[in-house]
């Protein structure tokens, strides 16, 4: 069942056309991933889906609901979750008080009136999404600050599955991680999918978006030049539609480079 479709996305800023009418889909528990270049208008085609940008034209469906007209907000609600590179993570703060920043669960006082944050409440239902990854952390009462690069993924991870989302897009999870580390990130990837959760994966890790998608997804110059069966591909053919002309011998200095 398709979840997600794009159809002729365009996206200008000033006299700068971005994205030239992007067609792109995703179907419910697909992985996908999407390749190209700096410049190539990833970072913008995501931005549009998440309403950060608003198209110039084109229409956006989710579920076959037209979603073009709503905020970044909506369609959060809508089930469109989106991890920065960044992270976006408290660092001073433990595992619970990132999984529910701004969200808060709260006793009533006297059954009345909102009292004060319910921690062990917050706790426990963090453990919980930690342990529905399957991963493990250190401990979810330390601040997140301390932890590894992937064990911060895990927390922002388990963070954007508290809204139950239907998508959620990744953006370059395994830069700079330990090999062991990007291999624990992989199957977090992996768990979204056996729950029917689609995930799109942006990254320049050429290997790892060739062992964890189902397609591969090729942007250059803010075109959709591919779409590619991960399965029926390799890294030849993925750089080779990524420099253009079919040149397949920068493979190795390609992805050495990201």
């Amino acid at each position: 069942m398709t979840l997600l479709t794009l159809k002729g996305i365009r996206k200008s800023f000033g006299a700068v056309d971005v994205l030239h009418g992007v067609d792109l889909s995703i179907e419910a528990g697909e992985v996908i991933g999407l390749v190209g270049d700096n410049g190539a208008g990833k970072s913008t085609l995501m931005k549009t889906i998440t309403g950060i940008y608003r198209a110039d034209a084109g229409s956006i469906q989710l579920d076959g609901r037209d979603i073009l007209p709503l905020d970044p907000g909506q369609r959060r609600r809508l089930g469109i979750e989106m991890i920065y590179q960044d992270l976006s993570l408290a660092k001073q703060q433990d595992v619970a008080a990132n999984i529910f920043l701004g969200r808060e669960p709260v006793k009533k006082w006297f059954g009345l009136i909102p009292g004060f944050v319910d921690k062990a409440r917050m706790d426990r239902e963090a453990a919980g999404m930690i342990e529905r990854l399957g991963a493990h952390l250190p401990s979810i009462n330390r601040s997140v600050g301390s932890f590894s690069g992937g064990q911060q993924q895990t927390v922002a991870i388990a963070r954007a599955l508290t809204f139950n989302p239907k998508l959620v897009i990744m953006d370059e999870p395994t830069a700079a991680l330990a090999v062991r580390e990007v291999q624990s990130v992989l199957d977090l990837i992996r768990r979204l999918r056996s729950e029917g959760i689609s995930v799109i994966l942006i990254s320049h890790r050429l290997n790892d978006v060739l062992a964890v998608t189902d397609r591969i997804v090729v942007l250059r110059h803010g075109r959709a030049e591919a779409n590619l069966t991960t399965a029926k591909t390799n890294m030849n053919e993925v750089v080779g539609r990524i420099v253009g002309g079919g040149d397949t011998s920068a493979a190795a200095a390609h992805e050495q480079r990201g």
